[in-house]
């Protein structure tokens, strides 16, 4: 089952346009058991992507890229990298985050913890 969530209120998300740093599409999903973060990353290599969590559990996903364009007014842009960094819930298991990259597509994997006390039952 999918929950529908104002996400922002979840996951803090941040990137830096300033700093010419480009942020592909992305989606969050929730399930029962996990959160999925998709990004659509069709102009990287598997080897220049970089996904780590910091020791504030905070996701960081990184790759380097190379792509220009000219804006409305003439501005010449060129993006060499991208960086997207989320804040994790406090409900997740951050030993056990999984990544996958296939077809330009990476799926991050992070499974959530068990809430509460599990209770014994007896014979």
């Amino acid at each position: 089952m999918i929950k529908r969530l104002d996400y922002n209120s979840i996951f803090q998300l941040g990137d830096d346009l300033e700093q010419k740093i480009l942020s592909p599409l992305s989606c969050i999903k929730e399930h029962e058991s996990k959160w999925v973060l998709e990004f659509d990353l069709p102009l990287v290599d598997k080897k220049d992507i970089n996904v780590f969590v910091d020791s504030d559990q905070t996701i960081i996903v990184e790759a380097k890229l190379r792509e220009s364009y000219c804006d409305e007014h003439q501005k010449s842009y060129q993006y060499e990298y991208f960086k997207k960094s989320l804040s994790m819930p406090k409900n997740v298991d951050s030993d056990n985050i999984s990544a996958k990259f296939a077809d330009g597509r990476l799926v991050i994997t992070i499974p959530k913890t068990l809430q509460g006390k599990k209770i014994r039952i007896e014979d």
